[in-house]
């Protein structure tokens, strides 16, 4: 059914690009990869339409036809009646987008630009120079190289200005358009004209374009002083499995006794490495996962198909509330299955399958449709029903529809219990729920404004040229941290506290009132508290910001990498707990055999 409602949708498009005489908009399933199913968080905001009369199945297969010619008489009225010129294109991707509107926010329009973007970070590769770029004071700057490309072996730094690309100047340059300049095929060069922070004079690099591969495994290794193995885990593209099953295998053969997995932040990707991610550590025959929508034959279920890599040693899995679909997946069915621990916080409840459908010969636009749902071996949905609906829809009409639809086979049910294989009890209701809940860190606007003006990060530059010996055991010292006090106060950072905010809205009213000069002795010991607080907000975020300095100085010295050896895996705090547990057999084994509250009371 799902195959015979995208053909009609074809016809539809066919149909008005028949009207209008522009061929490229011709349907062409024939491209298309049914097997290939998406588990992430892509979407793309678009506008909400009105909602079409209610009718039954047979009605709207009855009546598809009628509205088609609905379709085709508006638009062929537009087109010719319409009393001034039309953009035809942009009327045609409204009227998809208009057939979108109501559909949960995943099944979305994706132009040239987005599907391309989707594909290149589902193969993991493309060609240029390899680093991460950004536009800070009218100008591109390298954020970071990635190790390994041409752009780190040439010895471009973080923070590194680039002044001119090809001759061009990059002044007012969007990161897009940089970006765009910076590729092409491999084997070809560009010249990039720099400016580094202590140095006078411009630098010239030619850098030589060649196949980059984006990573989905940023970093595997042993957590210090200890012999468990951690691996991060950032995305889920065609080459994921392959890599974990290397970093996996290297950490077997130095002997690591348990293992924690990071699916923090990651927000999914293709369902068959999420599979293969599972198989992992699962026996083989364990179900993994099942997808369910509207007909029977939407109906399909995934097991474990090979014997497990890291299957019996002791496994702690990190989530939080930016794990979503793939990832979800995986951590739902090592917790159904009581192959490991989840630790962390409480998952985004991303549980839809999205299928990929090119709708023009060209490429140029794409329907990413939603087609089922995902269910954990225990009958739990990923999806939260607050997740479903687009962002501009009414929530009034979304409520309504979750709780009186029965008939549709994608409402979510309620919250309720669930049990793992070994009658542990685990909920339902959306998302996955760590067995060991660690509370999310949460940020003071202090720390939010920092991170946003990239503060610590122009502050690392600086400190690192002019402290071209710093070395990754260094400290952030209180002098240090006062060199980061005056910077931001030469770079006349600012920020509003929410007594800043009540101060600002009580002058309005005293300005409307004209009454300044009786409060204005109130508004200026006002004004002194809030100087007052920003002083006492940076000493209560001390530490915080230490952190933050050393992130962004270990990163320029010595890469990512350094950044987790060096800082991560000695002072996260979700860490920190995994490691915990696992150095506590006896809690591990409670916890997993009892959950987490039964294993607390004993």
């Amino acid at each position: 059914m799902i195959r015979y409602s995208v053909l009609l949708f074809g016809v539809t498009v066919f149909a008005l690009a028949t009207i209008w005489k522009i061929g490229s908009t011709e349907a062409s399933p024939a491209n298309n990869d049914p097997s290939v199913l998406w588990a992430d968080t892509s979407h793309i905001q678009i506008e909400s339409g009105s909602e079409s009369p209610k009718e039954t199945p047979r009605q709207k297969r009855d009546s598809f036809l009628r509205d088609v010619k609905k379709l085709s008489s508006t638009a062929f009225n537009i087109r010719n009646q319409y009393m001034e010129e039309v953009d035809t294109d942009a009327i045609i991707k409204a009227g998809i987008r208009g057939m979108l509107a109501d559909l949960d926010r995943y099944s979305v329009l994706m132009e040239q630009s987005s599907y391309e973007a989707l594909m290149e970070s589902t193969h993991g590769k493309y060609e240029g120079l390899g680093m991460q770029i950004d536009q800070r004071d009218n100008r591109i700057i390298i954020v970071t190289p990635i190790e390994g490309t041409p752009a780190y072996r040439k010895g471009l730094r973080a923070g590194d200005i680039i002044w001119e690309i090809d001759g061009k100047s990059t002044e007012g340059m969007k990161t897009s358009d940089g970006a765009k300049l910076m590729r092409g095929p491999a084997g070809t060069s560009v010249i990039l004209t720099i400016k580094r922070a202590g140095i006078a004079d411009l630098m010239e690099f030619e850098v030589e374009r060649a196949v980059i591969e984006l990573k989905s495994v940023p970093y595997a290794g042993i957590i210090p002083g200890t012999d468990i193995g951690y691996v991060r885990l950032s995305r889920f593209a065609e080459e994921t499995s392959h890599e974990l099953r290397q970093a996996i295998s290297d950490l077997k053969d130095q002997n690591v006794s348990a293992l924690i997995f990071d699916l923090r932040s990651n927000g999914g990707g293709l369902l068959d490495q999420a599979k293969e991610t599972a198989e992992l550590f699962l026996e083989e025959g364990r179900e993994i996962v099942y997808t369910k929508g509207r007909y029977e034959t939407s109906e399909r279920h995934f097991y474990s198909e090979r014997s497990p890599l890291f299957g019996d040693k002791p496994l702690v899995i990190l989530v939080n509330e930016g794990t979503a679909s793939a990832s979800e997946i995986v951590a739902g069915a090592i917790q159904d299955w009581d192959r490991g621990l989840i630790v962390g916080s409480t998952t985004y409840g991303k549980g839809l399958v999205q299928q990929i459908f090119n709708i023009t010969n060209d490429n140029s636009m794409a329907l990413k449709l939603t087609t089922a749902k995902y269910y954990v071996p225990s009958g739990r949905c990923i999806q939260k029903p607050d997740k479903q609906a687009k962002r501009n829809s009414h929530p009034e009409e979304v409520l309504v529809k979750d709780k009186t639809e029965e008939e549709d086979s994608l409402s979510v049910a309620e919250e309720h219990a669930f049990y793992t294989n070994g009658g542990r009890i685990v909920y339902g209701g959306g998302g996955i729920v760590p067995d060991y809940e660690v509370e999310s860190e949460l940020y003071k606007p202090i720390e939010i404004n920092l991170e946003r003006q990239s503060l610590f990060f122009d502050f690392a530059v600086n400190y690192v040229a002019e402290h071209p010996d710093v070395k990754p055991g260094f400290e952030v010292t209180d002098e240090i941290l006062e060199q980061f006090r005056r910077f931001i106060d030469e770079k006349e950072f600012d920020y509003k506290t929410s007594l800043q905010v009540a101060l600002e809205d009580l002058r309005e009213t005293v300005n409307e009132e004209e009454s300044e000069e009786l409060f204005a002795a109130s508004l200026a010991d006002l004004e002194a508290l809030v100087e007052k607080e920003k002083s006492d907000d940076f000493e209560e975020s001390k530490e915080y910001i230490k952190r933050s300095i050393k992130r962004e100085i270990l990163s320029s010295i010595v890469g990512q990498r350094g950044v987790y050896e060096w800082l991560i895996l000695q002072t996260d705090k979700t860490i920190l707990k995994a490691v915990e547990i696992l150095n506590t057999p006896d809690m591990y084994s409670r916890m997993i055999t009892e959950g987490q509250k039964k294993a607390e009371l004993n």
